[in-house]
């Protein structure tokens, strides 16, 4: 019985020493199920495959709002890409499109080639890399320890002999499981930003609207509305004072008319 509750003490410590080795980044001796050990010196010589995360953004002015978005659908089409949000946004001087592609990475720089064909003119275009390979290997590495970890908990379960034992052993795993789950969802966000490219594309069309005395009527009908909705909300905010200028000016009437009596009573 003791010899159980020592060994899962041992692992509890086990498990907080090397979980706060993966979360600060050090450089520390990490143990593997042999019982041997990792430096890293050791994982510096072996070949580590980046971990890139690509992102993209154009933003541009077409001649033709249907011809190149026809355009661009052929380049996702082409490029093995989807769709993942597109808006569209009417101003009275001007039609906007907004499409958000994710593509995979392999194709995101032939996928920016595509769409960018024939344009002369950008008014955005910004291509951001960013490296998270220390973050990724990080967390492989934490999911390793703690399955490892919570192997060795399960091992001792099956020689608990008291309901106090196993139920101790049983918090333990339920605590590492939940960690895992959300490591292991992090793991899986990255996984998806690396294997998968995102390219926002942004292009507008100018349109001629005619300025004559109606849209000019209706416009000054709008503005005229809206200042005297902000006029009231103004009223609102500041009713207090009103109504205290106003019975002071009551106030200050009924006194005079007082005085003015008294006097005409005197005389």
């Amino acid at each position: 019985m003791k010899s159980i509750i020592s060994k899962a003490l041992l692992i509890t410590v086990l498990l907080v020493i090397l979980g706060c080795s993966a979360d600060h980044g050090e450089k520390a001796l990490v143990p593997t199920l042999s019982g041997e050990s990792e430096t890293p010196a050791a994982q510096e010589q072996l070949p580590v495959d980046k971990k890139l995360i690509k992102e993209g953004e154009i933003y541009f002015e077409t001649s033709n709002l249907a011809k190149t978005r026809a355009q661009i659908d052929e380049a996702i089409k082409r490029r093995n890409a989807y769709i993942s949000r597109e808006d569209e946004e009417t101003y009275r001087d001007s039609i906007t499109q907004t499409v958000v592609i994710r593509v995979p990475a392999e194709h995101f720089d032939d996928l920016v080639a595509d769409i960018s064909r024939g344009i002369k003119k950008f008014d955005r275009k910004s291509i951001e890399t960013t490296d998270v390979t220390e973050e990724y290997l990080d967390i492989e590495l934490r999911i390793k320890i703690k399955k490892e970890t919570e192997d060795r908990y399960r091992q001792l379960l099956t020689q608990a002999k008291t309901v106090k034992d196993i139920l101790a052993i049983e918090e333990q795993i339920g605590k590492l499981r939940t960690e895992i789950e959300s490591i292991e969802g992090r793991l899986k966000y990255l996984q998806d930003r690396i294997s998968y490219s995102t390219v926002t594309v942004t292009f507008y069309e100018k349109i001629s609207t005619p300025i004559g005395f109606s849209s000019q009527f209706n416009v000054g009908l709008q503005k005229g509305w809206k200042n005297f909705v902000w006029f009231v909300i103004g009223l609102i905010h500041i009713w207090p004072f009103i109504l205290l200028a106003f019975l002071g000016f009551f106030g200050i009437r009924m006194y005079r008319k007082r005085r003015k009596t008294k006097k005409k009573k005197k005389n």
